[in-house]
């Protein structure tokens, strides 16, 4: 086999090495320009394809804090409204206090009921807060749809009842708010554990709240207390007849002002002077609206006080409504420690996510920036070596095979 050497294959030999080493002196300046050895998923495709999943994982990483923001922003209006919510249940309260000192006439209970009506208002337009986007607060799903309205004497939900969850880590989503029902219409009743309302009233006796002595004696049901004298008392079961004790014998007690009428592992005190006949009534705690509190307390104060009985009557209602402002304080403090917790959470996954994006950043700085003492000694070589293949072609291109012929 006879290898044929021609002038024009010196000369595109030479002219192909020159350009190979000009393509890889390039590539080196572009990395060392960029600080990148990766240029394009050819230079190397497993590390491409591993930074790619992380890239993917920062963007998720990054959704997520865009989540928490919004999770933040929106709690801070809502713990707001609720710290609004307190005060305004505390001077609904302290209002109450006033009205049940005793020394009020019927214009000034009446005037102090003009203002709860405007308290009770107020409480609707709170309840319909929204927040920055215009969304209302506590409307479950439904944040673009008014939660609550008056209509006549009451006070409806239109809302629902879900959260809206916002994901703020891979494993960690958090509601943003509180669906209205539970904050608003969701209170517990009287004590928690039973709730007292008047009955038959003739006379001037004021009964208290009540409390729970013995849980485990406690048999959940209605009851009537009935004052048979105005020194006597029985309790009747839920269908009118007398309650019996463990020896079967009826549930009964002498009335001493102030003192404990007690059965069941529950007990009351009876202020003042029942009349015979008159009754308080015992039933279950349910829940009870903040709308359904307020407004009892306007009615029980816009019916005044100007005789004995009334005024008994009005200090019965009072002491229930304040059991239930009690109730409903409580109710918002726990739903502000909640709101606490959940920002709280906020802040612990950004500093989780914070973590994860800085090991991720890392990592994808191993795999595609530059070490840059390696490439700058490349690409020295590369320049000399383009410079050689330079100097040979000039030699090579005054030579011709005729000078050797």
């Amino acid at each position: 086999m006879i290898n044929r050497i021609s002038t024009p294959r010196q000369h595109n030999a030479a002219i192909a090495e020159i350009l190979k080493q000009q393509v890889a002196l390039s590539k080196t300046q572009v990395q060392v320009a960029s600080g990148k050895r990766i240029q394009s998923p050819a230079d190397d495709p497993i590390a491409t394809t591993r930074i790619l999943g992380m890239e993917a994982q920062q963007a998720q990483l990054e959704q997520y804090g865009s989540n928490a923001d919004s999770l933040s922003a929106r709690l801070g209006v809502g713990e707001q409204a609720l710290s609004d919510l307190g005060n305004l249940l505390q001077h609904v309260r302290d209002l109450a206090i006033q009205a049940n000192s005793g020394a009020l006439d019927d214009v000034s209970l009446k005037s102090i009921a003009t203002d709860l009506r405007s308290r009770a208002q107020e409480l609707v337009d709170l309840a319909n807060r929204r927040d920055s986007n215009g969304e209302f607060l506590f409307s479950g799903f439904s944040t673009q749809l008014q939660p609550f309205s008056r209509g006549g004497s009451s006070v409806s939900y239109a809302g629902d009842q879900g959260v809206r969850m916002l994901q703020i880590g891979e494993n960690q989503k958090l509601g943003d708010g509180f669906p209205g029902d539970q904050v608003f219409m969701a209170v517990p009743e009287g004590n928690g554990t039973f709730s007292v309302a008047t009955g038959v009233h003739t006379g001037t006796g004021i009964v208290d709240t009540g409390q729970v002595v013995d849980p485990t004696a406690w048999v959940p049901g209605n009851y009537t207390i009935e004052f048979t004298a105005p020194d006597a008392w029985r309790v009747l079961d839920g269908s009118g007849n007398p309650l019996l004790d463990g020896g079967g014998n009826p549930v009964t007690g002498t009335y001493v002002e102030g003192g404990a009428i007690a059965f069941n592992g529950v007990q009351v005190q009876v202020k003042g002077t029942p009349a015979a006949g008159d009754t308080f009534t015992i039933a279950p705690a349910g829940v009870k609206s903040l709308f359904q509190t307020v407004d009892d307390l306007v009615t029980a104060l816009a019916s005044g006080a100007d005789t004995p009985q009334s005024r008994a009557l009005l200090g019965s209602s009072i002491n229930q409504a304040l059991q239930q402002l009690d109730q409903g304080l409580t109710h918002v403090t726990d739903l502000r420690a909640e709101v606490g917790a959940r920002l709280s959470a906020v802040d612990n996954a950004e500093q989780t996510r914070e973590d994860q994006s800085f090991q991720l950043e890392g990592s994808i700085s191993n795999l595609r920036d530059l070490d840059y003492a390696e490439a700058v000694s490349r690409m020295n070589q590369q320049l000399t070596g383009l410079q050689a293949a330079q100097a040979a072609y000039t030699r090579i291109g005054q030579m011709s095979l005729f000078d050797y012929l």
